[in-house]
């Protein structure tokens, strides 16, 4: 299968316009520029071609969530997002009972295996009472090194993120250990302070999990973590851009702050993504969904979001980020912080044919995964 016609976004950043890409066995081939050395199968048309959208921190969608296991519900909740252009998903899990936790990840590890979801990101419960947002206080608790290896094992491998309160008894420790199984450290849900984030990275963290949201605020004279994850060069941060969960200006000055090279455009999708109002299960949560806007039916704190990546590149280009920056943070940027880099978030030769087709309003026209057609409406035009 040859794509061509259109504008190429090639695994430097550069743009190929006319370009093409050839696709064999599910595999890119060969890209060029110019006209395609063969009669193209799919004619972009002068649209945009762009590797497949990776999301590193989402928790359902279409009506199903990761926390409800293996099989049909993973499967929709993968179909749900790939029509969106999210070709690769990192499956969260929220704060739950330690044993159904350690089930969860081990369903989970299956849909690994199948090669519906990339791995698996704890998000608790290993957070911090004071930020808990969504998350049970009473299901959390310190980063004991025999609760986290009996999750970490759980995944064979599965587990790529796990987000921690670094201030937490044995919290340092939990992040070398983190690190030390292959998978990487994120800070999140934290009262941790400037100091103690900065030791955190020290320790090998990563990743910022979906930064200013969950984390002690910052004070002119107590500055909290928010500044040392945006100085620290090795941070991946990550952007919940729906506007809700971020001002634009604060969302804007945050990616400017870290540069294109490590900032990440994240959904934290829950079930109800891509469903009306309601309310819906969030692991032991109930959440109400009012105008597209989630929040926990007790308390009042926001719960996820309703965000689909698409719309995290429409919003994020809206506020003033360049667009080839907006899409490094939905492609190649969180694709590395996860360890996926060889696997995703780019148009190189070798890699899987993930492939996203975008009209010049960056509404996604069509959706190719491993090289098969999820969407395509590329000839209805």
């Amino acid at each position: 299968m040859i794509l061509g016609g259109g504008k190429v976004v090639a695994a430097d950043s550069t743009v190929l316009d006319p370009g093409w890409v050839e696709v064999r066995d599910g595999r890119i081939t060969s890209t060029g520029a110019g006209r395609a050395p063969q009669p193209v199968d799919v004619d972009l048309r002068n649209r945009w071609l762009v590797p497949g959208f990776v999301d590193m921190h989402v928790h359902g969608g279409g009506g199903a969530a990761f926390q409800d296991g293996a099989g049909e519900r993973v499967r929709r909740a993968v179909e749900f997002h790939r029509s969106h252009g999210t070709t690769t998903l990192v499956a969260g899990l929220v704060t739950a009972p330690l044993r159904v936790m350690e089930r969860k990840v081990a369903e989970l590890a299956e849909s690994v295996q199948d090669g519906l979801i990339a791995g698996v990101h704890l998000e608790g419960p290993f957070l911090a009472a004071a930020h808990c947002g969504a998350h049970p206080p009473s299901l959390l608790r310190a980063p004991a090194a025999a609760d986290l290896r009996r999750l970490l094992d759980a995944g064979a491998g599965a587990v790529r993120m796990v987000t921690l309160a670094p201030e937490l008894p044995g919290g340092l420790d939990a992040v070398r250990q983190v690190v030390d199984s292959g998978a990487t450290a994120a800070i999140g849900h934290t009262d941790a302070d400037y100091e103690l984030a900065r030791a955190a990275v020290g320790a090998g963290a990563t990743v910022a999990t979906h930064l200013w949201n969950g984390m002690r605020p910052q004070h002119h004279r107590r500055p909290g973590p928010v500044p040392a994850l945006l100085e620290a060069a090795g941070v991946t941060i990550e952007l919940i851009v729906d506007g809700l969960h971020l001002h634009p200006a604060i969302a804007h000055a945050a990616a400017r702050a870290a540069g294109p090279g490590r900032t990440a455009l994240v959904t934290d999708a829950i079930a109800a993504a891509g469903l009306g109002d309601g309310t819906y299960p969030l692991g032991e949560a109930t959440i109400r969904v009012r105008g597209g806007e989630a929040r926990l039916a007790e308390g009042d704190s926001l719960a996820g979001s309703t965000l689909t990546l698409d719309r995290a590149l429409r919003n994020a280009v809206a506020i003033g980020i360049p667009f080839l920056d907006a899409l490094a943070a939905i492609t190649s940027v969180p694709a590395r912080a996860v360890g996926l880099g060889g696997e995703a978030g780019s148009l190189a030769p070798g890699r899987p044919a993930d492939l996203v087709v975008l009209t010049d309003d960056l509404v996604v026209d069509a959706v190719f995964a491993r090289g098969n057609p999820v969407i395509n409406h590329t000839e209805e035009r």
